[in-house]
Formats: structure tokens, sequence, C-alpha cells
């Protein structure tokens, strides 16, 4: 149990910096289409792929902690 909870820590640690690259280059890619190629979408839309990766991050971090307090009950 020890090991599954470390496990679902460090895939959120994983998945909380990929959801940052992600955003960051969503944002880039929307202020340059918004300059020069005509995009009609603000580059602020970005953000919004933030909701699944932060779905993702929250469901690891409740299942590290419900894997935390089984192997402490066991104990």
């Amino acid at each position: 149990m020890k090991r599954i909870s470390y496990l679902f820590i460090v895939l959120g640690i994983l998945l909380s910096d990929v959801m940052c690259a992600v955003v960051a280059y969503n944002y880039c890619a929307l202020q340059w289409g918004g300059q020069y190629a005509g995009y009609s979408a603000p580059a602020s839309m970005a953000f919004l792929s933030f909701i699944p990766y932060g779905i993702g991050v929250a469901f690891c971090v409740i299942l590290a902690q419900f894997f935390y307090k089984k192997r402490k009950n066991k104990e």
C-alpha cells in the first residue's frame, strides 16, 4: 500500500507538470494565432485546458490519501 500511495503522489506531480506545459504552449499558440493568423478565440481560452488536468490531479491526490489511510489502519 505504501508503494501505491507514493505512485499516485508521483503521478499527481507529473500530471501537474504536464498540465503547466500544455497550458503554457496553448496560451502561446493562441496568442500568436490571434495576432497573426486571425484566430477568433482569445488567448485566455487556453486556461480551459486546466479543467481535465485538474480533475486528474485531484483524483490522484484522493487515491494517494485513500491508500495511505488504508496502510495506516493495517498497522
